[in-house]
């Protein structure tokens, strides 16, 4: 085994809990940073060190950093929806990037493994590819925030010297996970016959340990200042979506959503919104997020990451099949090892 240190932070996150055990499977050792010490349910059984650290306190940082050569960049706030998603989604993410190449900086790490997404990419020519540039689109703060925090990493990893990759995934599902992530929960409302009305919203569905996958080799074998996408290459629609689910579990009795014409899903949003002002939860349904994606076709070349990085992942449909029989059968049971 390397004397090498990987440090992952987030690492009690869906995609950091699946590549810190991905990396102990590769037999190195890893140091895993969390915001909540006392929260440490997912590292049971797994010999890694875990410490605490928040990507907006420098300070955390500076202690979590030190020895080490390579870190994988995977904390952020993953949220569509905040009460005040300036200050709690997009300066979080942006101001956490610049801490974590500022003090990465200082503690003469190597090696960074950046987690964008593919929320950073230009969708007005498909296939969405990193070639295209930068999400013209500005209407959401979490899309803005990858945006910019994309450019930054970049430009601080150039600035200071440090070898920085950039990974871009999709839409995330499938275990482990010890809590629902935000795609994962789609997948749940899915099971649970939650998925009333068609949307026209489509989804790119990736495994998560594929896109865990990515980011190890991204270490490996990825380029100084380059941009990979962990997706697959076609969408999945919620219809098609919902159909699967009802596939595989005839006896849970799903109906297909129903498709409803945009202008009535803008009125509904709209009143939800209205009512999210009062209770002060996210709205099932934003009007700036069917502007977004309503029949926007989530497809991506991925061309570059399957020659660059042999990422191979598993399709679209199988990802969908194997994230439900998780969330239905094997969810808060820990049944899942790699």
């Amino acid at each position: 085994m390397s004397n090498e240190i990987s440090l992952v932070t987030g690492a009690n996150g869906h995609l950091g809990n699946n590549l810190v055990r991905l990396l102990l499977s590769k037999h190195q050792k890893v140091r895993a940073t969390v915001r909540y010490i006392n929260n440490l349910e997912s590292f049971e059984g797994l010999n890694c060190e875990v410490v605490h650290a928040d990507i907006t306190d420098r300070e955390s940082l500076k202690n979590a950093f030190k020895g080490i050569t390579n870190i994988y960049a995977v904390g952020a706030n993953f949220s569509m929806w905040a009460k005040n998603p300036r200050t709690e989604i997009y300066d979080n993410n942006v101001q956490g990037t610049q801490n974590v190449f500022d003090i990465a900086k200082v503690c003469g790490v190597k090696n960074i493994v950046y987690v964008s997404s593919v929320a950073s990419l230009d969708f007005t020519k498909l296939p969405a590819n990193v070639d295209n540039g930068y999400n013209k689109d500005r209407r959401n703060w979490y899309y803005n925030s990858k945006n910019d925090s994309d450019k930054l990493a970049i430009e601080l990893g150039k600035k200071y010297r440090i070898r920085t990759v950039l990974v871009l995934p999709s839409a995330m599902i499938g275990g482990i996970a010890y809590k629902l992530s935000y795609t994962n929960n789609l997948v749940y409302q899915i099971l649970n016959g939650e998925i009333p009305v068609d949307t026209n919203v489509t989804l790119n569905w990736i495994d998560v340990k594929d896109v865990a996958f990515g980011a190890y080799r991204a270490m490996q074998k990825g380029k100084n200042g380059e941009r990979y996408i962990l997706s697959n290459e076609q969408h999945t629609t919620l219809q098609e979506s919902v159909k699967i689910a009802a596939e595989l579990y005839p006896e849970l009795k799903l109906k297909t959503p129903k498709k409803v014409p945009k202008f009535l899903l803008y009125a509904v949003a709209g009143l939800m919104e209205f009512g999210s002002k009062i209770t002060g939860k996210e709205p099932l349904l934003q009007r700036h997020y069917l502007d977004m994606f309503y029949g926007l076709k989530q497809d991506y070349d991925i061309t570059k990451s399957r020659q660059e990085l042999a990422f191979n992942p598993k399709p679209s449909k199988k990802a969908l099949i194997d994230a439900l029989e998780y969330l239905k059968n094997d969810w808060k049971n820990g049944i899942d090892q790699y």
